[in-house]
């Protein structure tokens, strides 16, 4: 049934009348681009921000990790992984360090609300990517 509609709107686009603009493609999205909209629309986000320095989860980052559990839980099929960011001024090594305390903060929490440890793995970019502040919990391929 696509091909037959995707031909049919590539022999429309064909027989356009001369002078017509002819419409750009319509942009496809990936199914693991699919799953990451909806999970960022049913969990408020896929972003926690700590404090400067800080690995310690706020009430607004649990309430939106709550979310996001619920929301794992119930696809159990999928495997997420959790980015912990350092702060953009501290030192190389510090920065990894702190990137890894909060990716564990995440994870540690997400384990507390039942998500199978299975479904979950985390990683620090420190530097690599400075993220303020940050921890995302992005849905892995």
């Amino acid at each position: 049934m696509r091909r037959l509609v995707a031909f049919l709107l590539t022999a429309a686009a064909l027989e356009a009348p001369s002078g017509a603009q002819p419409r750009p493609p319509v942009p496809t999205i990936s199914p693991i681009d699919a799953l990451r909209a909806e999970f960022a629309a049913a969990a408020g986000g896929n972003i926690v921000y700590f404090g400067l320095g800080a690995s310690q989860l706020s009430l607004q980052a649990r309430t939106t990790l709550a979310a996001q559990a619920m929301w794992i839980r119930q696809h159990s099929e999928v495997s997420v992984r959790i980015e912990g960011h350092g702060d953009a001024n501290d030192t190389r090594d510090h920065a990894l360090a702190m990137g890894a305390k909060r990716a564990q903060a995440v994870r540690d929490y997400l384990m507390m609300l039942d998500v199978p440890s299975a479904q979950v793995s985390v990683m620090s970019w420190g530097k690599e990517r400075p993220g303020a502040g940050r921890a995302m919990t992005m849905l892995a391929n």
